[in-house]
């Protein structure tokens, strides 16, 4: 089945302002069963006659305001697992985490962006309606054959995919970017077979699952705001404190994801989602323990966050940037080079050399 034709749903809109109930209704009801609703005291009036699958909350309301009606839906079981995403023309980052701890999946800037509005908002959809058909295949698991085991794994793969595209599309200078490093991870792991680099480690791993969690690498990204993911120039020293921020919110997203929708679902499940944690959390570190989120150093930094570093840093250095222009690739391999020891795992950079010419090869074909 085609994912797009998944995707179908009630929405909600609240906000007080008319101008933007308008907007938003007009953006979206094309496509979605709009809802308008002026504040969140008559959202609950409404809720308890139809439950919608999203809602699309103001943060400035008067009244009850954004973050008291977010709280008020996740104490009441009935409306607990309805998604919500903010809707703020708030720039400040400690307003939108103060959203995201209590709840909220994602924040939407105003004024709306129609395309981006539609897209993320499509996106979010598409990941609750197979999150739905997965637990469907869940509930019934203990009677199924081969055929459906499949269909799981799957569909789980669907939702990675899906979760990996939101994020790209919150990041649009780095379209192709989750490709690429897949790619980079899948020649550096054949390497290290034929060199024998690391090779007891990597024989236990499910080669499957690690180069399908490659992809949620950046997930953190989601919980990073557009005024600072997509700035046009380079970032403020406040900005980058902010966007560093990014590996610890994937780790909790995937944590999230364990605890909610895939735990004990599968062997493979878990496989993954330990391979996308690991990746999430340590792709940023760095050998001489001046990285981050948590300054390890050595190889007490995972072995696959080691790997997505050099595969990371190397798309990075290749790729257009607002603040800069691409790289070409023997300078990005210098530079690689000229990290070893301090940035990179020196085993790693030694394979790098050997392979890099392959690299070369898949940023050709995928350029942005």
């Amino acid at each position: 089945m085609d994912a797009k034709a998944l995707v179908s749903g009630k929405i909600v809109l609240v906000d007080d302002d008319v101008t933007s109930l308008a907007l938003g209704k007009s953006i979206l009801s094309p496509k979605y069963d709009v809802i308008t609703i002026p504040s969140g005291e008559k959202l609950f009036i409404f809720l308890e006659k139809i439950q919608p699958d999203l809602i699309l909350l103001d943060v400035e309301m008067p009244g009850m305001n954004g973050y008291e009606t977010l709280k008020k839906l996740k104490a009441n079981p009935n409306y607990a697992g309805i998604p919500v995403i903010f809707l703020t023309s708030r720039s400040d980052p400690e307003s939108e985490l103060e959203g995201l701890k209590l709840g909220a999946i994602d924040y939407i800037s105003k004024p709306f962006s129609p395309p981006l509005l539609l897209k993320r908002i499509e996106l979010h959809l598409l990941v609750l309606t197979q999150t739905k058909r997965l637990w469907e295949f869940n509930n019934n698991l203990q009677h199924m054959v081969k055929a459906k085991t499949k269909a799981v794994v799957n569909m789980q793969n669907s939702i990675v995919k899906t979760v990996a595209n939101l994020v790209e599309y919150r990041d649009e200078i780095t379209g192709g970017h989750i490709v690429r490093t897949r790619s980079y991870l899948e020649i550096l792991l054949d390497a290290m077979v034929r060199k024998k680099v690391y090779l007891k480690e990597i024989e236990a791993w499910d080669r499957d699952a690690f180069f399908q969690s490659s992809q949620l690498h950046d997930v953190g990204k989601i919980f990073i705001r557009d005024n600072i993911l997509l700035k046009p120039g380079k970032l403020t020293p406040d900005e980058f404190v902010v966007i560093k921020k990014h590996a610890a919110f994937g780790v909790q997203i995937i944590e999230e994801i364990e605890k909610d929708a895939l735990n004990g679902l599968i062997q493979s499940a878990n496989t993954f989602l330990t391979h996308a944690k690991i990746m999430a959390g340590t792709h940023h570190e760095r050998w001489d323990g001046k990285g981050y989120p948590y300054g390890l150093a050595g190889e007490t930094i995972p072995l696959e966050g080691r790997l997505m570093a050099i595969a990371d840093v190397y798309d990075a250095l290749i790729s257009v940037r607002p603040y800069k222009a691409p790289l070409p690739h023997k300078q990005a391999l210098q530079i690689i080079i000229e990290g070893t020891g301090t940035q990179f795992d020196p085993a790693l950079v030694n394979l790098f050399r050997t392979v890099s010419d392959k690299f070369n090869y898949v940023a050709e074909q995928y350029k942005s």
